[in-house]
């Protein structure tokens, strides 16, 4: 949006009244689809100060930016885990299946399968997304960020449960990208930064002495300073039922 709104002001400025324009622009009324934006560019338009095919460059370039930002328009946390991100996974490999089609005693535990030879490789999602930590009461959309940004963000993968899957993918939308990691459950049970969070059996309330193999459910928060320690996991998106199988492999 700041992109956007820089190349848009300089067009402002190419107007004969521009300082007119801005004024009369502070105090436009909008209602959606009619809303500032629309105005300044339909009013670039009609003055000569933008062509049409600058502004289906401009239009163009926007939506590279923002290819994923309609995923932070959805506003329910389960919305967007549990609807948007298996279905997101099962349009990249159709050999993503779900569950009670093979296991009836799945009940929720974990959200895809994969089938290799005859085994069933259990794999549980978990999906974030990255927000400026510095704009805490700005809607999500505004303080989206992109792959390339340097600002704070907090992404929380969160009621992971070890002990009901094998495999862990976890998603992180950024407004111009998708970032994709393989982990397998054994990796989270151990790691250092998971910590326990609702289900468990008094680990919740206790700051010590208990063991990691004692976390049921958990979480680990992915910050600017931690996010490289997870770079052996990275996976991209061609590639993800492989590195499953091959992790799995491995791990069995």
């Amino acid at each position: 949006m700041e992109n956007l709104t820089k190349q848009l002001e300089e067009l402002i400025q190419k107007l004969e009244d521009a300082e007119s324009f801005l004024e009369g622009l502070d105090k436009l009324q909008s209602v959606l689809p009619f809303n500032r934006y629309e105005y300044i560019i339909s009013t670039l338009l009609a003055h000569g100060k933008l062509k049409y095919n600058e502004y289906l460059k401009i239009r163009d370039d926007y939506l590279d930016r923002n290819l994923y930002l309609y995923v932070f328009e959805i506003t329910s946390p389960r919305g967007y885990g549990d609807t948007w991100a298996l279905a997101h996974l099962m349009s990249v490999d159709q050999r993503f299946k779900r569950p009670s089609q093979f296991d009836p005693e799945a009940r929720g535990r974990y959200d895809l399968c994969v089938l290799h030879k005859k085994s069933l490789i259990k794999i549980e999602v978990k999906a974030s997304r990255a927000n400026d930590r510095d704009r805490p009461h700005d809607p999500l959309y505004e303080k989206a960020l992109s792959s390339s940004s340097n600002a704070n963000f907090l992404m929380n993968f969160q009621q992971m449960k070890p002990s009901c899957c094998d495999i862990f993918i976890w998603i992180a939308a950024y407004r111009d990208k998708l970032r994709y990691w393989v982990i397998p459950s054994q990796d989270i049970q151990n790691h250092s930064l998971f910590t326990p969070q609702h289900r468990n059996i008094g680990t919740e309330s206790r700051l010590k002495e208990y063991q990691k193999a004692d976390i049921y459910e958990g979480q680990i928060m992915m910050t600017n300073e931690n996010i490289g320690s997870f770079d052996r996991y990275v996976c991209e998106s061609s590639k993800i039922v492989r590195t499953i199988i091959s992790v799995y492999c491995k791990s069995n």
